[in-house]
């Protein structure tokens, strides 16, 4: 039994909770949140013994092997070193961080522990983009462009579930991760060029509301990624991967033709829920002692994209 503690108790902590909640041998020790009250009202729900506001009480609980993080993107990397200066495993929930100088601390900590440190590319574990993935390692197919649109309403500071939230997330930082990574994934190839605008910065928020990305590849792909948090109409990201033999469109755990033919991804894995593959291929690093998909040295080249893009908005500012 893998003893784990989850810190951030919002509504993707929770999306972790049901993860785990079907995977045998895991077992939730103790939840941390901002505050205890609302904390402990989640570990009732999902019969977790411990609810705390001290990530370092957590840790410290007898036999807790692990801990996942949903907490503001900000905490993420001294939290994770945190963890691993405590000797536990870790799985970051997107981003890794928010520059690329504690990305690279991040990633420096886990080779000198040696213990399993986890970025949460959900992407990656998706039936729909796996089975793309297996499709081009294959040689099956050549992603020629992926056309990626990432679309939120979000004018006031809420989480994914519609409650207000102590901290802001940001497009290029968190929701273009997400696609910068899975180009470079995808392609097997590391980005060669990358260029950036954004809109306004909103006046309450302090981040920009709307922007786009161009990356191209080694061997001359292209992605182009258009985000906005000002998108009154359908919800979330579309992935529009166009190859050299045929057309897919990949909504999350979803997988169409260019015709909006439905394929099949039930058997891609043992569940058609990207978190819960995601928690699995975490759980099971730690009881092979190996690094897992998505390590931290694996979605390095993803943060260094990101860092090249924010230095030229930056500039351009």
């Amino acid at each position: 039994m893998v003893k784990v503690v989850l810190a951030g108790a919002g509504a993707f902590g929770k999306k972790h909770l049901d993860g785990i909640g079907n995977i045998d041998g895991v077992e939730v020790a103790s939840i941390v949140g901002r505050r205890l009250e609302p904390t402990r009202r989640v570990a009732h729900e999902y019969g977790v013994p411990h609810a705390t506001t001290d990530l370092g009480e957590a840790l410290a609980l007898p036999d807790v092997a692990a801990a996942i993080l949903c907490t503001p993107t900000q905490m993420h990397a001294s939290q994770a070193i945190q963890c691993m200066d405590a000797g536990k495993h870790v799985q970051v929930e997107i981003p890794l961080a928010d520059s690329l100088a504690d990305a690279r601390d991040v990633d420096a900590r886990q080779r000198e522990t040696g213990l399993v440190c986890m970025a949460g590319h959900t992407r990656r574990f998706n039936p729909s983009h796996q089975w793309i993935n297996r499709r081009l390692r294959a040689g099956d197919l050549k992603i020629q462009q992926m056309d990626v649109q990432t679309y939120f309403f979000r004018r006031k500071n809420m989480n994914a579930a519609g409650e207000p939230r102590s901290w802001t997330d940001h497009l290029l930082w968190h929701h273009a991760a997400h696609t910068v990574d899975l180009f470079q994934y995808q392609t097997g190839e590391r980005v060669v060029a990358a260029n950036a605008v954004q809109g306004p910065i909103h006046s309450e928020l302090g981040i920009a509301m709307d922007m786009s990305i161009q990356l191209q590849s080694e061997s001359g792909a292209i992605c182009t990624l258009s985000l906005s948090f000002n998108n009154d109409g359908p919800l979330g990201t579309f992935f529009r991967y166009i190859c050299d033999n045929g057309t897919y469109i990949a909504r999350y755990d979803e997988l169409v033709d260019g015709y909006e033919k439905a394929i099949d991804v039930s058997g891609v894995d043992v569940s058609m829920n990207g978190i819960e593959l995601q928690d699995r291929e975490f759980f099971a690093a730690i009881a092979e002692g190996r690094q897992p998909n998505a390590s931290v040295a694996g979605v390095l080249p993803c943060y260094e994209t990101l860092h090249e893009l924010d230095a030229s908005l930056r500039a351009g500012a």
